[in-house]
């Protein structure tokens, strides 16, 4: 269950939480109210009051999340909630305006973006992003640039996770299919064994069949290697069955953070924010 925050309360009014409610914990399974979460020793991430605006319009108003090792934050939201900023500014894409982003024990709220890299972030933005006119293996290659010294063993690794993009590694990467191209950008993201995955819609435009196959590798990394994925995504549905937490955003504002099964359960905020 959970509760609205703010001016988003009249939306999820049925979901019944209180704000006295303790935070999510293992062995109690207890929910995180909205904006709820500090840093631990187990988060790779933690976003502290993160706020971010484009001139006079805020996108994110003091958001607090973090991602564990190991774990997959799925972050929702309808379009203008937020999401897409809150990875840019994590990323350092996008400047915040108050708060900080701590990485591994470390305040890199100002850190550029290029350094985020050799930190154990790793950010795949939304739009599948190639160079149309390199084959497969030189789009890897090209990536691993801005990623320190990569072996051939992590080309190996990355081909081995996608079987498919291995088969046309000779191909040009505008002859790829959208679900392809997907697979390649996030193969190139694991290059450098990133402690921490930022991925932005890598469902959008995707067959349900694609996006199965690519959130089960996900799973797959995070339950053998440890890695953390902050994930964002508009299939809300499809998020909450492989993520183990939801956070959900409005207007730039945590509405609530929660066990991803019991939000796909709570049929008041899925029909009032989710969509389904």
């Amino acid at each position: 269950m959970a509760e609205a925050h703010g001016s988003t309360a009249a939306g999820a009014a049925g979901t019944g939480l209180s704000k006295g409610d303790p935070g999510r914990g293992a062995a109690t399974g207890s929910s995180v109210i909205a904006g709820g979460g500090t840093a631990t020793a187990d988060a790779v991430l933690s976003v502290e009051g993160l706020s971010a605006a484009y001139g006079p319009v805020k996108a994110l108003d003091g958001v607090t999340l973090r991602a564990e090792q190991g774990r997959i934050t799925a972050v929702l939201g309808a379009n203008g909630a937020g999401k897409t900023t809150l990875l840019r500014t994590i990323s350092g894409l996008v400047r915040p305006t108050a708060g900080r982003v701590v990485l591994n024990g470390e305040d890199v709220t100002r850190s550029p973006v290029e350094a985020m890299v050799t930190k154990g972030m790793s950010h795949v933005p939304e739009g599948r992003g190639v160079i149309a006119e390199l084959t497969v293996d030189e789009n890897l290659r090209v990536g691993s640039l801005f990623r320190g010294k990569v072996g051939q063993d992590e080309f190996d690794r990355v081909y081995d996770l996608f079987p498919r993009i291995k088969e046309r590694r000779t191909s040009t990467a505008h002859t790829l299919s959208g679900g392809e191209r997907q697979m390649l950008v996030i193969g190139r993201a694991l290059l450098a064994r990133p402690k921490l995955l930022l991925l932005d819609e890598p469902s959008l435009g995707l067959a349900p069949r694609i996006v199965a196959q690519i959130f089960a590798l996900l799973r797959k990394l995070v339950d053998t290697e440890g890695l953390s994925v902050l994930l964002v995504e508009q299939n809300a549905r499809s998020a909450l069955s492989v993520a183990d937490t939801g956070v959900v955003l409005n207007l730039g504002r945590v509405v609530v953070t929660d066990d991803a099964a019991r939000l796909a359960g709570d049929e008041d905020l899925r029909h009032a924010y989710l969509g389904f």
